[in-house]
């Protein structure tokens, strides 16, 4: 199968189209031919020597984590999943799953069945970042109707997905993002659009009760200034953590950060909301596999709205 390799980590030139034997299904997994696979920070990160670099080991390694295909093998054990059904997953995170490649095999719980109104483009967008969301919403906030939700960076992979399901447990949600993405963040459903070049935020809005920090540094600290004393941080960008978790505890206020995991119920929750016309992926652009450097150089721009998606 073709697969994208590195054999030392730096800039996108390392990436390089190879080969590899079709992997097998062990008990309980399934093996999926790879229709398309996102393009998150990780993987930029991961393939640069940072990210989770230290998890996978020294290379030749393959990156990436957002599978969406068709699944070719099936494992003894597996009952969720035949040959020929449509899924979407992000398998083995943050161990390495070589997403970046025509075949993957992982454990059949790390997927979910494709909901019909989702391309296969638009599911391999979905695995990594709206999880991301949903864990950090559904599962640590646990956020309510009539709850005020800050997203920073509400435009981006995390962001507009996060936008949408806030919305869809009924919270009021503001987000903060350049002018020209206010039209697209009002499409989304979003109740407050704040162009953070203008204007500084803290000075824009009234408390909330959740900020996910989706951009670090200052802006983290910055948002302890709208937090409800009894609100909570969830700080993304793990450089940024310590300095935001250290400076909530000195004014007495929650703040957290969170690491992406494996989830099926997560994915069937995200499914359901497709299958509801609740929530949609934006994809900014695709790249064919053995572009995938070109995707990575358009990541690290950091200007992207939506998602980038490899087509294998």
């Amino acid at each position: 199968m073709r697969v994208i390799t590195q054999l030392a980590t730096g800039g996108p030139e390392v990436l390089e189209l190879g080969e590899a034997e079709i992997p097998q299904p062990l008990p309980t997994e399934i093996r999926v031919r790879v229709g398309a696979a996102g393009v998150n920070p990780v993987d930029w990160k991961t393939r640069a020597g940072a990210g989770m670099a230290a998890v996978l080991g020294p290379p030749p390694f393959t990156v990436g984590w957002d599978v969406a295909g068709t699944v070719d093998a099936v494992g003894r054990g597996v009952t969720r999943f035949a040959v020929g059904d449509s899924v979407f997953g992000m398998p083995w995170f943050p161990r390495q799953a070589g997403a970046y490649a025509e075949f993957v095999t992982a454990p059949s719980r790390h997927f979910a069945h494709r909901p019909a109104g989702l391309s296969e483009v638009e599911a391999a967008g979905l695995s990594l970042a709206g999880l991301t969301a949903w864990q950090c919403l559904v599962d640590i906030a646990a956020v309510q109707p009539g709850q005020r939700v800050l997203v920073h960076a509400a435009a981006g992979g995390v962001g507009h997905l996060a936008v949408q399901i806030a919305k869809a447990r009924g919270a009021h949600v503001i987000g903060t993002a350049s002018a020209g993405k206010h039209n697209l963040l009002h499409d989304l459903g979003i109740d407050e659009a704040i162009d953070y070049r203008a204007e500084a935020f803290e000075k824009a809005i009234d408390p909330v009760d959740l900020v996910l920090d989706l951009i670090g540094g200052e802006v983290s600290t910055r948002s302890l200034e709208v937090l409800h004393p009894e609100g909570r941080l969830i700080c993304l960008p793990s450089a940024a953590a310590p300095a935001a978790l250290a400076a909530a505890a000195e004014r007495g206020l929650r703040a957290t950060t969170m690491l992406v995991e494996p989830d099926g119920h997560g994915l069937e929750g995200l499914a359901r909301l497709v299958d509801d016309r609740r929530l949609r992926v934006l994809v900014a652009e695709t790249f064919p596999l053995e572009r995938a450097s070109h995707a990575h150089r358009a990541g690290e721009l950091g200007r992207t709205t939506g998602k980038l998606v490899l087509t294998v």
